[in-house]
């Protein structure tokens, strides 16, 4: 609950944010606020629509990863399909990305069109149980839709930054004077503040969702340790050595930042520091919830099973 109240809280700050920026911008342009929020909105939902609806293939193409049939790869696609019931799932399709660097990512609008993805790096480093533990985390995020969540408030951040931009360049050609009652230093801040405010709320909504992937996983798998042996395993892998595919935009949906060094910046992170992610996890032992006796797959009686992939 403690996590769902925080992303509600950070949509509602950026979606607040949204408001204002367009208003002001829509005020200094068109005399219109209104007007403002409709073009700023329109322009960033068409191309984030269009990333919405295909981000399963360009996630895929980006990263050269290829879906699989559990013949190509059976120890994956058997874990995925004993793990996708206990999240009420219809098993995904798999994939497995070339490169050495062990990670994972789910992708999918939805899971009918989810993808659950694993490097061959993290098949050779991760013992079966530590890869349960990841790719629970990972139906996690399939099972909450945190591609849709996280493609809104990329739609928000978006829009946000188009204004800022439009407006910043009408100052600039336009002049400087004061003009529709905006005074035109206060908006230039606005213009400057606005989209590092709203990328950094973007970012807090995404580590917050690695948060409440980590401990649904974790709570349905029964086995909290196992992601927390996992991460820390693939934290320091993933320090040594960066992965060579794909893009730092999509870092977000790994379960680790496959980009970085151990010194980026938290506030910059589109993950929350890996140490504290195992300290919660240890702490799950205490948790009513958590099952110390873990044999296979803890299949949540409140959830209804659905036949794996055909």
């Amino acid at each position: 609950m403690g996590a769902r109240v925080r992303t509600a809280v950070l949509f509602a700050v950026i979606i607040a944010l949204f408001v204002v920026i367009g208003g002001l911008v829509g005020e200094f342009l068109l005399n219109s606020w209104l007007a403002g929020l409709v073009i700023a909105l329109s322009l960033s939902l068409v191309l984030n629509l269009v990333s919405y609806f295909l981000c399963d293939r360009i996630v895929l193409w980006s990263t050269k990863a290829k879906v699989v049939s559990a013949a190509e790869a059976p120890r994956l696609a058997k874990i995925v399909d004993e793990l996708a019931p206990s999240f009420g799932l219809v098993a995904p399709r798999i994939a497995i990305v070339p490169t050495q660097t062990p990670n994972a990512f789910a992708t999918g609008r939805d899971e009918r069109h989810a993808v659950v993805a694993a490097t061959e790096g993290i098949l050779r480093m991760l013992d079966d149980r530590e890869l349960r533990g990841v790719l629970a985390h990972e139906l996690a995020h399939v099972r909450d839709r945190d591609v849709l969540l996280m493609t809104f408030a990329a739609t928000v951040a978006g829009a946000i930054s188009y204004a800022a931009q439009i407006a910043f360049f009408s100052m600039l050609f336009g002049g400087s004077g004061n003009r529709n009652g905006v005074n035109p230093v206060l908006l230039l801040l606005a213009l400057i503040t606005a989209p590092i405010a709203a990328m950094l709320i973007q970012l807090a909504i995404s580590r917050s969702r690695e948060f409440r992937a980590d401990e649904v996983g974790a709570l349905t798998l029964g086995d909290p340790a196992a992601l927390a042996s996992a991460l820390q395993k693939l934290d320091a892998a993933n320090v040594r050595r960066p992965m060579n595919v794909g893009s730092p935009a999509q870092s977000s949906l790994f379960i680790v930042n496959p980009f970085r060094g151990a010194s980026f910046a938290s506030i910059f992170s589109t993950h929350p520091p890996t140490a504290e992610r195992i300290r919660r996890l240890r702490a799950m032992r205490g948790d009513p919830r958590y099952r110390l006796e873990v044999r296979g797959p803890a299949f949540r009686s409140d959830s209804p099973a659905r036949p794996a992939r055909s």
